[in-house]
C-alpha cells in the first residue's frame, strides 16, 4: 500500500473510533421502512400526478437532457417550470441541475471585486463553498444576529452580499428575515436567501420564507432553492431581477458548463409544485406532525419540516439511528463536520404521506430507543 493510502486509512480509522465515519444507505423501492429521514415532506415522490408527468415527458424526450442549457438541454418543460416559479416567488427564475450548483452560481454572480460576503454561522456547506470559491473576502456572522450584521456592514462601506437560509437545515429554525432585510437595506447590501427547506412549506401556496415575511419581489433580495425537498424532485434555481438572470446565463460557470436537468425530472417538479398549491392540507399535516414530534422529544418546535434532537456523543447518535433503522424507522444522523455547532443530532422530517398511525408509531419508537 502506498504512503498516501496508508495516511487515508489511518484517518479513516480515527474517524471510525470517534463515531464520525459515514456509510452509504441503499434504499430500495420495496424496503419496509417508515421514512423520517428523507426530505419528501409533502409525500409527493410517488404521487400519481408526479409520476404521470415525469413518465409522459420521459417518453417524449428520453432519459437525459443530452446537453447544457445553452446547447440543446433547454426544453419547453424547463421554460414552463421557470415561468411558474418566477410568478410564485416574485422574480425571474433560472433552473440549475442542483441546488448546490445554484448556490455556487448565485454567490459567484453576485460577488464583486472589492466587496464583502457575509454568511450566517449556520449556513449550508454549498453556501460556504460558494463564498470560498468566489475569491472575495468573507466574514461569518453569529447565527441570526441582525445587530452584529449591522456592525459588520458599517465597517465595510463597499458592496456586500449577506447570505442566509430561511429555514436552517440542521436545527430547522427560521431566520429573522425582516430584520435582516432592514439591516441590509440600510447598508445597501444584497440579501441572498436559500429557501431549500422553506419552498413548498412556508408562505402563501408554499412560496417560501421570503414570501411568508412579506418580502417577495423586494429590491436587493435574491432567492435560491432546491427542488429536491418538498417538491420531491431534483434541481435548483436562482430567483432575482432580470439583470441577474442575464448575467448568470452569460457568465455563470455552474450554469454554462453543466448538463441540464432531465426534462422528466423538471416535469415531475412542476407537477409537484402544482399539487403543493392545490393541496394545502399536506403542509398542514406536516406542521401538525412536527409539533407532535417536538413535544414528544422535548425540543423546540421548528419552523417547517425539519427537527433535530441533540445527542452528547457521535457514537451514541449513530447507535440510536441504527437501532431505529433495525426496528423499521429511518432517521437522519448528523455529526461533525456536517453540523454548524460541532454537535451530533438525530434529525427527523415529517412526511405527510405516512398514515397517522405509522407516524405515531415511528415517533413512539424513536422516543423509546433514545439513549
Amino acid at each position: 500500500m502506498m504512503t498516501w493510502q496508508l495516511t487515508l486509512a489511518r484517518k479513516a480509522e480515527l474517524r471510525r473510533k470517534a463515531g464520525l465515519n459515514r456509510q452509504l444507505r441503499i434504499r430500495g423501492a420495496a424496503v419496509n421502512l417508515l421514512d423520517l429521514a428523507g426530505n419528501d415532506y409533502l409525500g409527493l415522490a410517488r404521487h400519481p400526478r408526479v409520476l404521470r408527468a415525469a413518465g409522459d415527458t420521459l417518453n417524449e424526450y428520453g432519459l437525459g437532457a443530452t446537453g447544457s442549457r445553452l446547447v440543446n438541454g433547454s426544453t419547453k418543460i424547463h421554460e414552463t417550470l421557470e415561468a411558474t416559479l418566477s410568478t410564485a416567488l416574485g422574480g425571474e427564475a433560472l433552473l440549475f441541475s442542483s441546488g448546490y450548483l445554484a448556490n455556487l452560481g448565485a454567490i459567484r454572480g453576485l460577488a464583486r471585486r472589492g466587496g464583502l460576503l457575509v454568511h450566517d454561522a449556520h449556513a449550508h456547506a454549498s453556501l460556504i463553498d460558494g463564498c470560498r470559491l468566489s475569491g472575495v473576502p468573507t466574514t461569518v456572522m453569529p447565527h441570526s444576529d441582525p445587530q452584529t450584521l449591522a456592525a459588520i456592514l458599517a465597517r465595510h462601506p463597499g458592496p456586500a452580499v449577506v447570505i442566509v437560509e430561511s429555514v436552517y437545515s440542521v436545527h430547522g429554525d427560521l431566520a429573522p428575515l425582516r430584520d435582516l432585510y432592514k439591516t441590509c437595506r440600510v447598508a445597501g447590501a444584497i440579501l441572498l436567501v436559500d429557501e431549500a427547506h422553506a419552498l413548498g412549506m412556508l408562505g402563501p401556496d408554499g412560496a417560501g420564507g421570503v414570501a411568508a415575511a412579506g418580502l417577495s419581489g423586494a429590491d436587493n433580495i435574491v432567492i435560491t432553492a432546491t427542488l429536491s425537498k418538498a417538491l420531491a424532485s431534483a434541481g435548483g434555481l436562482i430567483v432575482g431581477p432580470r439583470e441577474l438572470r442575464r448575467h448568470i446565463i452569460d457568465t455563470g460557470r455552474t450554469f454554462i458548463f453543466d448538463t441540464a436537468s432531465p426534462p422528466a425530472v423538471a416535469a415531475g417538479a412542476l407537477a409537484a409544485w402544482q399539487i403543493a398549491v392545490d393541496e394545502p392540507h399536506r403542509r398542514a399535516t406536516v406542521s401538525r406532525r412536527i409539533v407532535h414530534a417536538a413535544e414528544a422529544l422535548g425540543v423546540t418546535v421548528p419552523a417547517a419540516g425539519v427537527l433535530s434532537v441533540p445527542v452528547d456523543d457521535a457514537r451514541k447518535a449513530v447507535a440510536w439511528a441504527d437501532r431505529c433503522r433495525a426496528l423499521g424507522v429511518a432517521v437522519g444522523c448528523f455529526r461533525p463536520p456536517a453540523t454548524p455547532d460541532r454537535r451530533s443530532y438525530i434529525r427527523l422530517t415529517a412526511n405527510a404521506e405516512l398514515s397517522q398511525a405509522d407516524f405515531d408509531r415511528a415517533i413512539d419508537l424513536i422516543v423509546r430507543e433514545r439513549p
